[in-house]
């Protein structure tokens, strides 16, 4: 395949994000996925940090105001073999006002297409399933199903995770799947760093979608940092479009392989 130039890539990512029909991530993991797995008999260890420097103010139902608050979460993931691999997150909380708190947990495992295939793009199958408190989020037992489809054509990198969220105990209960699409492109400036966009978003129930000031909608500007192939690390700024979204958040993923 010849390369892809920059001005198409943008287009391609343009046209993803518009595509996806715009509830993203909570705030406690900001991540688009890449399809491949943990490598077999490998171990990831990562922490996720992020901080909400302009989120809401006042509670809502169950749920504490975001504003001002740090999320730590630590995610240790194992590769089992070549194409399947479990994650397990311990999420936590500081902040003032009785905010500071373990959180919750989710366990999360995951299969993708091996090499050995060679399809034309990277197909991995996430399912991320656990518990949260009310007080962070209202939902309190809930499961992520996030196909993962992603693509490199030279220093241009594109994913797309269509995810789909359902709750099993919470005020979405009966409400069925919710699309909550995300989408990453980015591009290799140095063997060290790549700059692109991601994008968080929440459309709320299939067929019986929010209005838009009720949708998520998250923008970020952000960076890969290769340090070595045993290590990852990825930064942020991301802008909230939307009354239900927090508007401003910096976030900050450190991993190693061992």
């Amino acid at each position: 395949m010849p390369p892809l130039s920059v001005k198409k890539f943008c287009l391609l990512l343009f046209t993803a994000l518009c595509a996806l029909s715009v509830k993203a991530q909570d705030n406690y993991e900001i991540q688009v996925y890449g399809s491949p797995t943990v490598e077999k008999d490998h171990t990831m260890l990562e922490l996720h940090s992020n901080f909400t420097i302009n989120g809401s103010k006042f509670s809502s139902g169950t749920e504490l105001p975001s504003n001002h608050v740090v999320h730590e979460t630590i995610e240790l993931t194992h590769g089992w073999s070549t194409w399947f691999e479990t994650g397990f997150y311990i999420f936590t909380s500081i902040g003032n006002d009785g905010r500071t708190a373990y959180v919750g947990s989710h366990i999360r495992p995951r299969v993708a297409a091996p090499e050995e295939w060679h399809w034309p793009v990277g197909v991995s199958l996430s399912t991320e399933f656990g518990y949260q408190k009310a007080a962070f989020d209202a939902n309190t037992c809930s499961l992520e199903i996030r196909p993962i489809v992603d693509k490199t054509w030279n220093k241009l990198y594109l994913a797309i995770n269509p995810t789909l969220d359902k709750s099993f105990a919470g005020p979405d209960a009966n409400t069925g799947l919710i699309f909550s699409p995300n989408v990453k492109g980015s591009y290799e400036l140095s063997k060290l760093l790549a700059l692109g966009l991601e994008y968080y978003g929440s459309t709320g129930p299939f067929f019986h979608y929010y209005t838009y000031q009720q949708q998520e909608h998250q923008l970020f500007a952000a960076g890969d940092f290769n340090f070595g192939p045993n290590w990852e690390c990825n930064a942020g700024i991301g802008y909230g479009f939307t009354s239900a979204t927090d508007k401003l958040i910096v976030k900050l993923i450190l991993g190693r392989r061992f």
